[in-house]
């Protein structure tokens, strides 16, 4: 099976090998992220920093390397979710030359509820699995994230 042959990977061809399996569960979640998002007006990129602002606020360049945008597109993306009231952008105590961003009270409601709802369908993509396969799938998963890994396809 190729990556574009079955967008759904669920073609019963045989089993995926484990680059074609993530990729395929990659385009899942994504497709579960962005449904989520669609209900909310936010695009995939929005409800990311939606969630990296959950439990802290950050500065306009952690928030690039976080989203992997440049500085106009941070710029962009933070503009249009503060006039949307989502965020707001306060200058740095430490660095007058930096600006943090924060949720609002109303951004912050929005990303809990797209939290909650993402947490619902992810959830029940995994409900056939038993309790002894969700715990190694989150223990694999957990692994993978946290590994330094260079993803860039960069030689090095």
């Amino acid at each position: 099976m190729t990556l574009e042959s079955d967008p759904s990977g669920l073609a019963d061809d045989g089993p995926l090998n484990t680059v074609d399996a993530l990729v395929q569960l990659s385009f899942l979640i994504h497709r579960i992220v962005s449904a989520a998002g669609g209900e909310h007006d936010l695009s995939v990129i929005q409800i990311r920093l939606l969630g990296i602002l959950r439990d802290r606020q950050a500065g306009m360049v952690e928030l690039g390397r976080d989203l992997g945008l440049d500085k106009s597109s941070m710029t962009g993306l933070v503009g249009r979710a503060q006039k949307r009231g989502l965020v707001e952008r306060t200058p740095s105590p430490y660095d007058g030359r930096a600006v943090l961003v924060t949720l609002t009270p109303g951004g912050r409601r929005l990303a809990e509820r797209c939290a909650d709802e993402i947490g619902r369908r992810v959830t029940a993509l995994t409900e056939g699995l038993s309790d002894g396969q969700r715990i190694r799938l989150t223990e694999l998963a957990a692994s993978l994230v946290s590994a330094p890994a260079d993803v860039s396809g960069q030689a090095g």
